[in-house]
């Protein structure tokens, strides 16, 4: 371990490849941007090791116009949501307030076009933006605006989950604008059609044949700001992992699959379509799969383990091997690719920084604020190395104690 780790630890090209994924912009799945970042991604595992593109679908959109005016015809700053059903809608404005499903003001939302407030993405209080959404369907609302609520930064980016009405994201001043108006039209013309996704994979031997770790980060991005914490810092430092442990790799019980995804930010569709048509002795080979995604942008670490019972103890000890701490929170949370590894019943975990902490930069995901400026140079070395202590621990455990962890809250 601690030759991986010392290699781990001087890799120049964390950062360097951190900022030229920042550099190819948000990288929105199916955009010129992001298709350059597969392209580079690929090649930069190639140098690793023999890495192939294994494609696969999802239901691809495109925005080709969007408006929101007020009643006056004054546009109103916004950004379409990955999926919107298309419609032209004008109808009197409604605040929702948090919007959260089961709020007596539904009872007043149909036919109306509605602010709902944008939460923190990560703490055990949030309430996703998918049951809000679906909330406002059921309620018949004619479109609903999902509202960044911090001044200064301008529309929140996201997807619309599949619910049958224009979504569109705004910020604080052009709801307030909005609501003082009282009345809005908002027209959207945009298309859905099936489409395919990268999907990166290298796979590196171990010295034993007790099957796979997966390693695993998403490449695809937002509109607005340059993806920079989502996910740049979780590709980067996987990377820099594959990198630092393939020479390493004979020391180890098992072998490392890393995978880089697309379509995640499109309800995990990248991860979900590619777990489901492997074969299954592929599949039934993963013993442990480490998912990457927001590492930095917070000194505090935490793994989310997916209701798996033991897997905290087990990345804690791990991280305590290299005096780090790692949080952990138990309840699944269906944020990230890891979730789709533990459907398959394969010990999962996100690691992410900021976990219930809505004053630091994870506050500006999905926003235009999301650059490698809110990335510190230590924190994202400080994160690579608490996945490299997590990653070393998957791949050189025995057997008996990678079994344990398969143990569910939920069985």
């Amino acid at each position: 371990m601690e030759a991986f780790l010392g290699r781990l630890a001087a890799d120049p090209g964390l950062r360097a490849d951190f900022d030229t994924l920042c550099d190819f912009g948000g990288r929105v799945q199916g955009s010129e941007g992001a298709a350059r970042a597969f392209d580079w991604t690929l090649s930069r595992l190639r140098e690793i090791g023999p890495a192939m593109d294994e494609p696969v679908p999802y239901q691809g959109w495109s925005c080709r116009r969007s408006d929101l005016t007020l009643a006056t015809g004054e546009a109103v700053p916004h950004v379409a949501l990955f999926g919107s059903a298309p419609g032209v809608v004008e109808a009197e404005v409604l605040d929702m307030g948090r919007g959260a499903p089961g709020d007596a003001g539904w009872a007043q939302a149909r036919g109306k076009i509605v602010l709902i407030r944008h939460e923190y993405p990560f703490a055990p209080w949030t309430i996703h933006r998918r049951f809000k959404l679906a909330a406002a369907a059921e309620a018949g609302v004619a479109a609903a605006l999902m509202v960044l609520p911090e001044p200064g930064i301008g529309p929140v980016s996201g997807g619309a989950n599949g619910n049958p009405m224009p979504c569109f994201g705004v910020g604080i001043e052009g709801a307030t604008r909005l609501l003082r108006a009282g009345r809005a039209r908002l027209l959207l013309e945009a298309e859905a059609a099936p489409a395919t996704t990268p999907t990166l994979v290298l796979d590196l031997p171990g010295g034993g044949d007790d099957g796979r770790v997966v390693l695993s980060a998403h490449l695809d991005g937002h509109p607005l700001g340059e993806s920079a914490i989502d996910n740049a810092t979780g590709l980067a430092a996987a990377l820099s992992l594959a990198r630092a442990v393939a020479p390493e790799m004979a020391r180890a019980r098992r072998g490392l699959t890393v995978c880089v995804f697309g379509a995640e930010e499109w309800a995990l569709s990248g991860s979900k379509a590619w777990l489901a048509g492997l074969e299954t002795r592929r599949r039934e080979a993963m013993r442990f799969n480490l998912n990457l995604d927001s590492v930095a942008g917070h000194p505090r670490l935490v793994a989310l383990t997916s209701g798996f019972t033991a897997l905290g103890g087990f990345v804690q000890g791990a991280a305590a091997r290299i005096g780090a701490e790692v949080a952990v929170h138990l309840p699944l949370m269906v944020n990230s690719d890891h979730a789709n590894f533990a459907a398959h019943g394969i010990p999962a975990l996100r690691l992410l920084a900021g976990f219930d902490a809505p004053e630091g930069a994870l506050r500006h995901l999905l926003t235009g604020a999301d650059t490698r400026a809110l990335v510190p140079p230590n924190e994202l070395k400080a994160a690579t190395l608490v996945a490299g202590s997590i990653l070393w621990a998957a791949l050189t455990a025995e057997p008996a104690e990678l079994a344990a962890l398969r143990a569910r809250a939920d069985a």
